[in-house]
């Protein structure tokens, strides 16, 4: 289920199931699709309780497939380590991938 757990601080991200839209576990227990309102998992015991919560969720069909992600704090903001996550954390790329394209054509 952990698929990305370097890092110090990390948070629970997934996918809702109702329409695929990527999620993070807010402190409050709700899905949010900011990252910066993600509950941050400061310790192995914090990553672990939070991904439970996740299971939870995934187990109810709320979401699917919930894993820690690592983040790192830079100033008020969140942001994810890894380029796979920070993709996921701004939207999808493909309307700059045929924007670039089309300039080229």
């Amino acid at each position: 289920m952990a698929k990305n757990v370097a890092g110090e601080v990390q948070v629970v991200t997934a996918n809702r199931l109702r329409d695929g839209v990527v999620v993070y576990l807010a402190a409050n227990g709700q899905w949010t699709t900011d990252i910066g309102a993600a509950a941050l998992a400061r310790d192995a015991q914090a990553a672990s309780l939070l991904l439970s919560i996740g299971a939870v969720a995934a187990a109810e069909s709320r979401v699917i497939e919930p894993y820690l992600a690592a983040v790192v704090e830079e100033g008020a903001s969140v942001v994810p380590v890894t380029l796979r996550e920070r993709i996921r954390a701004t939207g999808l790329t493909m309307d700059v991938i045929a924007a670039e394209a089309l300039s080229y054509a």
